[in-house]
């Protein structure tokens, strides 16, 4: 019998399309969408291409709540009280925002506000599924990470279990589609189109998400992280420049990173850099990773659909897990 699953939060970018996988998932039945805007519309007449004949509602947990999962795609300190409430409710979460993902309060606090419901913070699993398949098994609450950390923790997590990470640069550079459905001044066609902008420097706020990650990996360090917007609709492409704890030949790269992720459904190595168009409308990240003889830096370049791996497809792969379904059902 189907697992029945709303989600909440529907009207965005990441929202509408992981509506759109469970519309179509063979073992999930979507039975609501919600929306804090467009509450009466239909999603297929939001986003035609979905073609998900449900009605936009305005949340009622006394209804949406009567489900066996949700997918929360809210914004982060929205998010909280949200999940919060749908734990008590015995529904397992799939939580889209940044809101669980920090394992501690404090460094919540100075990058985003005052949480919410920071007694839950123990209780989620960071929803990387090739980091943490084992604990997302029956779990109850995930929190689906970033779409930069995804693709820059798929690319250094290798390096970081073998010690091998001094320091590392992040320039990471994604679609519009990245800053959400809202429409801000940078992320309009006429700033975004034939141009390229760094933001969110000298902090962003996924910079203590990879830190945290990393640092469990084995890789305690401050990381410079840059993100870049580009004028495309959705994708994104993170190159890494690693300085090494000693020097690392090719072979043994090599060999690192097909141990990694060999058995890996959903990561694909490749001999040459990756594009983002490599990757697009799929679940897989595409990793590419080079020694620079010259300085003796070790470059790691990763690419994902920032739509998909990055937000909702991940979030899928993670409810297949939860539940103990094939991981690739309904992503594949």
């Amino acid at each position: 019998m189907p697992r029945r699953v709303s989600v909440l939060g529907a009207a965005g970018f990441g929202g509408a399309l992981a509506a759109r996988l469970l519309h179509v998932h063979p073992s999930f039945e979507l039975v609501a969408v919600t929306a804090r805007s467009n509450v009466g519309r239909r999603l297929d007449d939001l986003y035609p291409r979905y073609r998900v004949p449900l009605v936009l509602e305005e949340l009622d947990l006394d209804r949406h709540a009567d489900v066996d999962a949700a997918v929360v795609a809210y914004p982060h300190g929205a998010a909280a009280p949200v999940v919060s409430a749908l734990v008590e409710r015995e529904v397992r979460v799939v939580d889209l925002s940044a809101d669980f993902r920090l394992r501690d309060a404090a460094i919540y606090r100075e990058w985003y506000r005052e949480h919410l419901a920071p007694e839950l913070l123990e209780d989620a699993v960071y929803g990387l599924p090739e980091l943490y398949r084992h604990a997302l098994s029956g779990a109850d609450l995930v929190a689906n990470p970033g779409c930069y950390p995804t693709a820059t923790l798929l690319a250094l997590a290798p390096l970081a279990r073998a010690g091998l990470i001094a320091d590392v640069v992040i320039d990471a550079k994604s679609g519009a589609s990245g800053a959400g459905r809202t429409a801000t001044q940078k992320t309009q066609f006429v700033a975004v189109d034939e141009n390229v902008n760094a933001y969110g420097v000298p902090r962003h706020r996924h910079t203590p998400e990879i830190e945290q990650e990393l640092a469990a990996l084995g890789a305690d360090l401050r990381v410079t992280f840059t993100p870049h917007l580009l004028p495309l609709d959705q994708g994104e492409l993170v190159s890494c420049y690693v300085t090494v704890t000693r020097d690392v030949n090719a072979a043994e790269l090599e060999a690192l990173y097909v141990d990694a992720y060999d058995a890996e459904p959903f990561v694909e190595l490749a001999a040459l850099p990756p594009g983002v168009r490599d990757v697009r409308e799929t679940n897989f990240c595409r990793i590419s990773v080079h020694r620079d003889e010259r300085t003796g830096r070790v470059i790691v370049f990763g690419a994902i659909d920032n739509l998909w791996k990055g937000a909702a497809s991940q979030a899928v792969q993670n409810l297949n897990l939860m539940f103990g379904l094939p991981e690739g059902e309904g992503i594949s």
